[in-house]
């Protein structure tokens, strides 16, 4: 029997309007839907943006994925999730895994693919791209993402913040994506390189619960969840875009 075919989707920033009209056309005839599995359960985020989308007979399957830093863990961890997408695709149905944001973007899904592709030589893959959260975070505010010759830098903060101090040094436009609880050490580096004139905070662009911080001294003190699903935008300065 010959396998389904595997969607990988962009879902974009969060705002099911955001939603590309491919991928919304895709979701509309597919019957298996796997979400990255949330503390909240099947009801999280991506779900959310696309159950308008969903026929009615669609089942969502979510599931979870490795969390360990550890090469050879990650690789192992990978094996659960494709098992589960391929019992499906075996069975000669389509399916679609989605994600946040743009799906080849800093993401999960290379990693799924390759346990896929191990798991079924002759799979099929169509991918769709989808907004960024940092473009809908630009978009929110009006940040031009890069001016004339200006380099764009995007660094997602990871543990190791020593890529932010170096791409703020650098100069260009900087955007850190990432961000989750290591705000507090962000602010530290942004200030000393006295960039908070130029910087804007953004948090889960497009959504009810938006917010955006234009004078980043404010974010000092704030729970440490506010840096989760957010984006810091730092324009250059004027000599680096002339």
């Amino acid at each position: 029997m010959e396998p389904g075919f595997l969607y990988g989707i962009s879902v974009g920033p969060g705002d099911p309007e955001l939603l590309t009209v491919k991928a919304a056309k895709i979701l509309g005839s597919c019957l298996h839907i796997f979400v990255p599995k949330s503390r909240e359960g099947v009801e999280n985020a991506v779900a959310a943006i696309i159950r308008d989308y969903l026929r009615s007979d669609a089942e969502l399957h979510p599931i979870g994925f490795p969390t360990t830093v550890d090469r050879s863990d990650r690789h192992s961890g990978w094996e659960e999730p494709a098992r589960r997408i391929a019992e499906v695709l075996e069975t000669g149905q389509d399916a679609c895994f989605l994600l946040r944001g743009d799906i080849l973007l800093y993401s999960t899904y290379p990693h799924l693919l390759r346990a896929l592709q191990r798991r079924i030589p002759t799979l099929k893959v169509l991918t769709i791209p989808g907004i960024p959260p940092f473009c809908a975070a630009a978009a929110l505010v009006n940040f031009p993402l890069g001016r004339g010759t200006e380099t764009v830098t995007v660094v997602p903060a990871r543990d190791d913040l020593e890529g932010v101090r170096r791409a703020v040094a650098q100069g260009g436009a900087v955007i850190l994506i990432n961000i989750g609880l290591r705000l507090g050490g962000i602010l530290d580096i942004l200030e000393n390189a006295g960039v908070f004139g130029r910087a804007v905070f953004v948090a889960n662009a497009g959504l009810h619960n938006q917010y955006v911080e234009k004078d980043l001294s404010r974010l000092r003190g704030l729970d440490a969840e506010t840096g989760r699903h957010s984006t810091i935008l730092i324009q250059g300065k004027p000599e680096d875009f002339t």
